[in-house]
């Protein structure tokens, strides 16, 4: 049951030009649907990988023998303390998770849309008054995706450049670059709390410090859990996802025609690249030994569900490695499932459905760019580094 497998080193999830790194995973399911892999953290840890959706969705839905708390985050520091909720297991889940939900409800999102699609528009019309070629990533993508998040914390623009650089050393960087990010982002986390307690604002980091949990006030480390999975989950991944369904976009004309002829077309096509180009492998740490679907996991074995590889599942989706932008019963897991599902998926889902209706509104038909490559890259969260588009 042990394959030579890694989201972090195997072909393809290294720095690739025009990589496919979606495509490089779903081959796992040629093998076992289970199996282990002796490397595949970026730490080197082993993991059990889960390939099938049926599985993960079992696994995920059990949290008492598949614990979600591992202080990825903290661990960085030498530290061991949960992001909140992601990392909490049942019954203080619960308690957080309905605290957080109303900020982030759909009612909340629909009153955000507006602002949402004006930050859009102004930057889409900046670049196509400037020119018929850009970087999607550099100049709308990661603009576009941190400014949304900066003002849902109540933050300006004005260090948009240093936040999305300090959330690509922790993502992505090595080691070194990945502690000194994570002291840096507690650092500006604590200190803005401090801020909110002194002069509170309509924002949501003043709600969290003056929210209360079972009657009490939150404690510092819980504020800092909260704020700390807050700004990690908004920095990268709406982002990545815009530039990957923007590449495919740019590929395959048929379609691109399709949702700009169409552009209703666009909420459903999104459920689709979604599925397609899901980003997060999810880890879970085994709670007790188990024999699970004839895996023999141990206490304190972790096991990973790559959201990547059971959306390219061909026991859940007819003819997965197609895209089909009118797929329909999308059963798909890019925002995970159970009790851990993403707290943030109404928002993110609008933010990439209004960035392709209004990129296509206003960019007529692009192509990537001659003579240029985006490279992507695997590991924990899947990414896209550029993308040169060209309009002329």
């Amino acid at each position: 049951m042990v394959r030579d497998f890694s989201l972090f080193t195997s072909a393809a999830m290294q720095r690739t030009k025009n990589g496919d790194p979606h495509a490089a995973v779903a081959c796992a399911h040629a093998g076992p649907p289970i199996f282990f892999s002796p490397y595949n953290t970026r730490d080197g840890r082993g993991t059990w990988v889960i390939t099938r959706a049926n599985d993960q969705r079992k696994l995920l839905q059990d949290t008492a023998t598949f614990s979600s708390h591992r202080s990825i985050f903290a661990s960085a520091l030498g530290e061991n303390w949960p992001m909140i909720p992601l990392e909490l297991d049942p019954p203080a889940h619960g308690v957080f998770r309905s605290l957080l939900n109303p900020l982030l409800s759909p009612k909340r999102v629909m009153a955000l849309e507006p602002a949402v699609r004006e930050r859009a528009i102004a930057l889409i019309d900046m670049i196509s008054a400037s020119s018929t070629s850009c970087d999607v990533m550099k100049d709308f993508a990661f603009p576009f995706a941190v400014s949304i998040f900066l003002r849902f914390l109540g933050l300006s623009d004005e260090r948009l450049d240093t936040f999305v650089g300090w959330a690509k050393d922790l993502l992505h960087g090595d080691g070194i670059k990945r502690t000194a990010a994570a002291r840096t982002i507690v650092a500006f986390i604590d200190d803005l709390a401090a801020m909110r307690r002194k002069e509170p604002a309509d924002d949501f980091m003043t709600f969290v410090v003056q929210a209360k949990v079972d009657g009490r006030p939150l404690r510092d480390e819980e504020i800092r859990g909260i704020g700390v999975l807050l700004f990690v989950a908004g920095l990268d991944t709406v982002a990545t996802a815009i530039g990957f369904d923007l590449a495919y976009l740019a590929r395959n004309p048929r379609d691109q025609e399709l949702l700009r002829s169409e552009p209703d077309r666009i909420v459903l096509a999104a459920e689709e690249l979604l599925r397609a180009y899901s980003t997060v492998q999810m880890i879970r740490v085994a709670t007790k030994d188990i024999d699970f679907e004839g895996a023999p996991i141990r206490k304190g074995d972790y096991i990973s569900c790559p959201t990547m590889i059971a959306n390219r599942d061909p026991a859940e989706f007819e003819c997965p490695n197609t895209i089909d932008l009118a797929r329909e019963d999308n059963r798909h897991t890019a925002f995970a499932y159970g009790p851990h599902r993403c707290l943030g998926s109404h928002l993110a889902r609008r933010e990439i459905v209004i960035a392709l209706e209004e990129w296509l509104s206003r960019i007529p038909d692009f192509r990537i760019k001659k003579g240029t490559a985006p490279i992507t890259y695997g590991g924990h969260v899947f990414g896209i580094e550029n993308l040169i588009l060209d309009w002329s």
